[in-house]
């Protein structure tokens, strides 16, 4: 399929809204992105006169900014394509209401795989356009002829596992395993299979083992995303390589996703395709916080509508509506929880492959005691996905609940394991927190609870979990500390809010942390 992008030309200069660049005379013009948003803003609305309101809602995204810092973007807007406020020759001020772009503008659309241009009539909704990653084999340095199959087989299963993630594209084997040694530069490889991202390595012999040394990049300029090396001893090579194949794809599955959210953003709304706006949204709403919560619907919202049968956007939306009744951010948490259920459905109805689908669908299960069904969803989810961290860390935290203390604690370290700097780091640490509580290891519990607690992105609940350890092991001024955290976090935070985000099956846990509960409120 053709991918259109975009581009708005007038006098020297060309707005390429696909590749996010102001270009004069063809060079690129350097542009803050708040700025060229709003150059998009105008240009996209060239008919019309644009509100300073919908300036804020697309520019800023409907963060309350002030008047000056509106007057500054225009100002900058201006000065980028040779305006000013005095001539006004492309930028017009509607004093009191709002700006337009005045000047004589030509858009048009460009048809990327067959090179054709055309002029567009309208402004077409942004497509659907699935990342893409090609795997390269990787380089055998070394003179072993038993080992030159090495570099080539692991790739081969890099690229095996990575087929299995059904939002990313991955070219062929045929096609990727062409390129080699000097041919295995990113850019090139990206112009030639017109793929986004290039994984590619080297295999090393060192003393008795081999290093794999892999990287993933951007192959629109070669920026690199992700590297990293893993060493094994050649007596371990067979069983070691599977584990190292499913960190590396965990790592990818975690840092394309990062980073095209972080190339996204700033970006006015209207201009992001779906998996842009699903990608932002879920970013948004790993930060566990009300508003950034009710952004993330709002993305999702706009990706489903523009593709009603884009299944991630569904699922995004249950994973957020869910955060709603978790974190109790509404008053109707019942509806919230039947919205979270439905949309899970909705998104396993149209990709019932998805694992983040069949995760959506587990979590949606287990707040009001259904934790054995909770598991049996996500055991699919870990199925269809085996690298899939946050699959396995869910899977922990319902059986923990469910008092499956060995199991969930097994799953806690996989899922670290697989995902060591994993956004849900704290909710890793806290799981293990409440295995250890179940098993009455206090001290071990109050430890980790505690990590968690002052992990990056820890939430009220996890200060709460740290203030119940610490109770259950005697430490009653820290757990204190820790209440007073949780209640700063949400005033309105007690015991009977948190037993219902958290329905422990009846058993020893359930009644350590309820006699902890007692004992803070005491």
């Amino acid at each position: 399929m053709a991918v259109g992008q975009i581009v708005f030309r007038f006098d020297e200069y060309e707005i390429d809204i696909a590749r996010y660049e102001l270009r004069k005379s063809g060079q690129a013009v350097p542009v803050e992105p708040q700025v060229l948003a709003t150059l998009i803003l105008l240009a996209s609305n060239s008919d019309r006169m644009v509100s300073r309101d919908e300036i804020v809602e697309n520019v800023w995204h409907g963060r309350i900014v002030s008047e000056s810092a509106i007057s500054a973007r225009i100002k900058a807007a201006r000065q980028a394509i040779d305006d000013d406020g005095k001539r006004q020759a492309l930028i017009k001020t509607i004093h009191g209401k709002g700006f337009r772009f005045v000047g004589s503008l030509e858009r048009q659309m460009e048809h990327l795989a067959n090179g054709i241009v055309g002029n567009a009539s309208e402004n077409p909704s942004p497509e659907h356009i699935r990342p893409t990653l090609a795997v390269l084999p990787f380089a055998f340095h070394g003179s072993s002829v038993e080992l030159t199959f090495i570099g080539d087989a692991f790739a081969e299963e890099i690229l095996i596992d990575l087929a299995k993630l059904s939002w990313l594209a991955v070219s062929g084997r045929g096609s990727s395993f062409r390129f080699r040694g000097t041919d295995a530069d990113p850019v090139k490889v990206g112009k030639v299979l017109r793929t986004r991202y290039c994984v590619s390595g080297s295999a090393t012999p060192v003393g008795s083992g081999i290093r794999f040394a892999i990287e993933l990049a951007e192959t629109s300029e070669g920026q690199v995303v992700w590297t990293d090396t893993f060493t094994v001893s050649l007596e371990e090579i067979n069983t070691a390589l599977g584990e190292i194949v499913a960190a590396v794809v965990s790592k990818i599955d975690h840092h394309i996703p990062l980073y095209e959210a972080k190339s996204v953003r700033g970006r006015p709304l209207f201009s992001l395709d779906t998996w842009s706006l699903y990608y932002l949204g879920y970013d948004s709403m790993l930060r566990f916080n009300r508003s950034d919560n009710d952004y993330a619907i709002k993305l999702l919202k706009r990706a489903s509508e523009l593709d009603e049968n884009f299944s991630r956007a569904f699922a995004g939306l249950s994973f957020a509506h869910h955060q709603n009744y978790f974190m109790q951010y509404q008053s109707n948490l019942g509806e919230e929880l039947e919205v979270a259920r439905s949309l899970a459905q909705r998104a396993l109805d149209l990709d019932r492959n998805d694992p983040f689908a069949h995760f959506n669908m587990g979590r949606s299960k287990w707040v009001d005691g259904g934790l054995l069904e909770s598991i049996e969803w996500l055991e699919q989810a870990t199925a269809l996905s085996p690298s899939y961290a946050q699959g396995v860390y869910a899977k922990a935290w319902a059986q923990t609940l469910a008092n499956e203390f060995e199991a969930g604690e097994e799953n806690v370290r996989e899922a670290l394991r697989l995902s060591p700097l994993d956004p849900l780091r704290y909710a890793m640490l806290a799981t293990m927190a409440l295995s250890k509580l179940g098993q009455e290891n206090f001290e071990t519990a109050s430890e980790l609870a505690k990590r968690a607690a002052r992990s990056p992105g820890a939430h009220k609940h996890i200060a709460l979990i740290a203030a119940i350890a610490a109770a259950a092991n005697g430490e009653n001024e820290a757990a204190q500390v820790w209440l007073a955290r949780a209640n700063e976090m949400d005033g309105q935070i007690d015991a009977a809010m948190f037993l219902k985000s958290f329905p422990f099956a009846e058993g020893v846990l359930r009644e350590r942390v309820e006699a902890s509960l007692r004992s803070l409120h005491a």
